[in-house]
């Protein structure tokens, strides 16, 4: 769910502004999942650019008090979040985590990285939210550790229906500062896609596994 409209559009626009949003329906990407997807996300990028990464950081702290109230510790997700995470901690003062994908195979064998005491009221930051499987990971691990998780709030999401399936199946509240619709709106304002990429663009989050652009 996006919050706020502005924010999303604005959002949208500095994530095209410095290239961590990338579209090409003409020169399709290929995922590593092996889907042909027309949009590519590096959010990690925004950390190459202060006065985006500052701007970001601040919208997703406001939103963590707005929508969850004071927050005990900041978890982000690595390793896309680890970044952003932490800045949102700063923000806020408040300790920050960070959750593996899995245990360490060596040493504490830790897949949470940092303090985190029993019962913590814990957010949990995310850079993308695609099927939303890696996300839920994090969270499952949170909870295993004893904490107690608000939400989550994330950058963008593409807003598959699995996800949306995948985080309503695990109770899990998210939030997200914008997402596909807004992307392809302001795209459009601004006539950075044409109409016809436009219909492109809208046919791939109809079906993104099956889609494939043909040139």
């Amino acid at each position: 769910m996006v919050l706020d409209k502005d924010t999303a559009k604005k959002t949208a626009e500095l994530l095209l502004q410095i290239n961590a949003i990338k579209l090409n329906p003409k020169n399709p990407f290929t995922w590593a999942s092996g889907w042909h997807s027309p949009i590519y996300c590096d959010n990690r990028i925004i950390l190459s650019f202060p006065p985006i990464r500052n701007y970001v950081r601040e919208n997703m702290a406001k939103q963590v008090e707005k929508i969850y109230g004071k927050a005990d510790v900041i978890a982000g997700v690595a390793t896309g979040a680890i970044g952003i995470g932490m800045l949102v901690a700063e923000y806020l003062g408040v300790p920050f985590v960070y959750v593996r994908p899995e245990a360490k195979k060596h040493g504490r064998q830790n897949q949470i990285e940092g303090f985190l005491d029993k019962g913590s009221n814990v957010v949990v930051i995310e850079d993308l939210i695609s099927t939303g499987k890696s996300s839920l990971n994090a969270v499952a691990a949170l909870k295993e550790a004893g904490a107690n998780v608000k939400g989550m709030i994330a950058i963008f999401s593409y807003g598959f229906d699995i996800a949306e399936k995948n985080f309503k199946e695990a109770n899990i509240q998210l939030h997200t500062l914008s997402n596909y619709p807004y992307l392809l709106e302001q795209a459009t304002d601004t006539n950075y896609i044409s109409e016809s990429e436009l219909v492109t663009l809208t046919d791939w989050r109809k079906s993104p596994d099956t889609w494939n652009q043909t040139v």
